[in-house]
């Protein structure tokens, strides 16, 4: 008798573990393919070779938490682009922290002021 309760309070406890676990194994979706939160539309070279663009595209195809981070546009003045990406990090928050100071890297780096500004992030998921 007292192992037929005990089989039921477990299927019973299990059942209930079962339902909470379900809905968030939705929300565990992979972010590879998606282009995330975009906040301009970077301007990425026509080489789909340089590193810029294939920073972009490595950031399209995470599938985790990404960000790509790209110096402002001047169309007039500025003949260069420089950028900055982190993939797979553990929050979206991180990742553009991360790539913010990868950009910012560059233009130290190679010594470079553009005439729009520094590095933003272009898109983050």
């Amino acid at each position: 008798m007292r192992l037929q309760i005990f089989h039921k309070t477990t299927v019973s406890v299990l059942a209930g573990l079962l339902i909470l676990v379900v809905p968030s194994v939705g929300a565990a979706e992979s972010l590879a393919g998606n282009k995330g939160d975009t906040r301009f539309w970077p301007a990425l070279s026509g080489n789909p070779k340089s590193e810029c663009t294939k920073a972009y595209k490595a950031y399209v195809a995470a599938s985790g938490h990404s960000a790509y981070a790209t110096t402002f546009q001047s169309r007039v003045s500025d003949l260069y682009i420089i950028c900055g990406s982190e993939l797979n990090a553990p929050s979206q928050q991180a990742a553009e922290e991360s790539a913010l100071r990868n950009c910012q890297a560059g233009l130290t780096r190679w010594k470079v002021k553009t005439a729009a500004g520094g590095c933003g992030i272009a898109a983050s998921k």
